[in-house]
């Protein structure tokens, strides 16, 4: 019986949490561009897709086929062709990646809080592109970016409590990360054609490591505020649970004559009634 809401659930949050936006921002008129044919929509699109598909499935077995024939009938319906190998192996390959390490997140939350990282950190940014001139852009790139790390760390706790606790740095540390993979892929598709593989290798690296240096000098306060935050989520979601159930009694079942040995059965015996002076015997007549 789950199957029949996670599976429906699962291919309506691959589409809208890897393409939704992009859909809906405008098309051309008379298309139905659902997958756009473009590098780095392909690759975060698809493992963002597959990353909530694989939640909401939470089996591999099942997740990875699923993926799989909704990416390729989404790519079909877009009008490309299905002998177009590249972006469409791209967009499968990521769906599936996505779809395995979703899956393998609901076992663990903390494998959840890794797998979410790249997804937080590529929308996170993502309204704030459109708004190059707005007055308030410090403000909202820093508000979506500490929202996303306050939701991971609040995610690594869920299951363990304060024990998952010691992942928050390296989970920050990947979080970071995240940012600069989403430069280096973008920095992948917007790259001219004509350009060699080496040229190309060589931008996305730059934008790799200089996605660092701005989100270490002007987000560092969101950082620490998202960190400040995720404390007292963390503890109001312990404290708002039940406490743990007492452990179970082995001899709950059974009576004392199970529990005690044969040389102590005597207690669970009526004594006899004694009298101080023995009854006096009638003569025989």
């Amino acid at each position: 019986m789950r199957y029949l809401w996670s599976v429906p659930s699962a291919v309506v949050a691959w589409f809208v949490a890897g393409f939704a936006a992009t859909y809906l921002k405008g098309l051309p008129e008379g298309t139905t561009l659902f997958v756009p044919e473009r590098l780095d929509l392909l690759v975060l699109g698809g493992f963002t897709g597959g990353v909530a598909a694989g939640l909401f499935v939470g089996r591999v077995r099942f997740t990875l086929p699923l993926l799989l024939v909704v990416a390729t009938g989404m790519w079909w319906l877009t009008g490309h062709s299905v002998t177009d190998q590249a972006p469409m192996i791209t967009l499968l390959v990521a769906s599936a990646v996505g779809g395995l390490f979703g899956a393998l997140g609901t076992r663990s939350s903390v494998v959840a809080a890794f797998t979410l990282a790249i997804p937080v950190a590529w929308l996170a940014l993502r309204p704030a592109n459109q708004l190059q001139d707005w007055r308030w852009l410090w403000q909202l790139n820093g508000l979506l970016v500490a929202a996303g790390l306050a939701l991971l760390l609040y995610v690594a706790c869920w299951r363990r409590g304060w024990r998952s606790a010691y992942f928050w740095v390296p989970l920050a540390g990947f979080y970071l990360v995240s940012f600069g993979v989403v430069a280096g892929v973008r920095s992948i598709s917007q790259a001219r054609a004509g350009r060699s593989t080496d040229e190309t290798a060589d931008a996305a690296t730059d934008a790799f490591f200089q996605s660092f240096e701005p989100m270490l000098r002007e987000y560092w306060p969101w950082l620490v505020l998202a960190v400040l935050l995720a404390i007292p989520m963390v503890a109001l979601k312990l404290r708002a649970l039940p406490p743990a159930p007492p452990p179970p009694d082995p001899y709950a079942d059974r009576t004392n004559d199970a529990v005690l040995s044969d040389d102590l059965d005597w207690i669970d015996r009526d004594e006899p009634k004694r009298r101080l002076l023995p009854r006096r015997q009638q003569p025989a007549s």
